[in-house]
């Protein structure tokens, strides 16, 4: 997996700052969730070819999160798109995109499918060889959603020194790699597992924003490899979360702590502050497997 943060400051854009966007690749496959204002020129500011993008997921229907939806759709119709293009979003999505396309006369020339989520409970909403996507419910001021994704294992690798131990020829390497046994000229069955290596185990990316302290997302994002949670919030604010439904550094970290996740990543930082370190700084007191993201920074897991 790799993920590359487009954006990840809250409210307006600025001249340095983006709202959120990030690409997440899996497998050869790019997704792109969430998708705020000046999201295409990043894409091409940091050279990711976007029309490997097939799906994209919109977390809630604040302007920061997905106003820059409207100009890619139009861009990839500029750019003579011919693949389908499928967007997940909160119920109404589809008709804030479609009504500015009509009033544009700017439909597009290729397929847009528009899948639009109302359930209040986790629901798988993608599934395929290689990744699986679940929704999140999260506790904003409007109907929002997390998204979580899985890889799908990996098949068994080849060992090689154990075909040569066992004299196995070459032109056997294709039906190992499909998983079957191999019986050697003298009658004796080698097993599979005996003649492959256990692949790496598949990843996990959970991504929450924008989210209220909410301990009843610990049980679906238990053990994740990677938990990206907003931070809207330091500690001297922690009173504007009620009012906000956002979240501090500390309770992301509270949240990765119980949750058990491998690593956490904060995000969603308020303008506010004139430096992003001490989100960093008191996360750390809590759990200590934190990084920052930041626009244009990319992480590998």
């Amino acid at each position: 997996m790799k993920l590359t943060i487009l954006g990840c400051y809250s409210a307006t854009p600025r001249a340095f700052t983006h709202p959120t966007a990030q690409l997440l690749e899996i497998k050869n496959h790019f997704f792109l969730i969430d998708c705020g204002e000046g999201t295409q020129v990043q894409l091409r500011k940091h050279k990711l070819k976007f029309s490997r993008i097939n799906h994209i997921f919109i977390s809630h229907l604040h302007g920061d999160h997905f106003f820059g939806l409207p100009g890619l759709i139009s861009t990839f119709r500029l750019l003579g798109r011919e693949k389908g293009l499928h967007v997940y979003g909160p119920k109404g999505i589809k008709e804030s995109i479609t009504l500015l396309l009509k009033l544009g006369d700017s439909w597009t020339n290729y397929p847009l499918i528009f899948h639009e989520l109302s359930s209040n409970t986790a629901e798988m909403i993608l599934e395929n060889d290689k990744v699986s996507v679940t929704t999140i419910p999260l506790d904003h001021r409007v109907y929002a959603n997390g998204f979580l994704f899985r890889e799908k294992p990996n098949e068994r690798t080849l060992n090689v020194a154990a075909t040569t131990k066992h004299g196995i020829d070459k032109s056997q390497f294709s039906n190992i790699k499909k998983g079957k046994d191999i019986i050697l000229e003298d009658g004796n069955t080698i097993p599979n597992e005996d003649l492959t290596l256990d692949p790496p185990p598949p990843k996990s990316y959970a991504f929450c924003s924008d989210t209220a302290y909410n301990e009843r997302l610990v049980p679906q994002i238990s053990e994740v490899d990677v938990l990206y949670h907003e931070a809207t919030f330091l500690e001297s604010e922690a009173h504007l979360c009620k009012k906000t439904k956002h979240s501090t550094a500390k309770q992301a970290a509270q949240i990765a702590k119980k949750a058990k996740v491998g690593q956490l990543i904060l995000g969603h930082y308020s303008t506010r502050y004139k430096s992003i370190e001490p989100f960093g700084e008191e996360a750390e007191h809590i759990f200590k497997n934190v990084e920052l993201a930041d626009d244009g920074k990319c992480f590998e897991f």
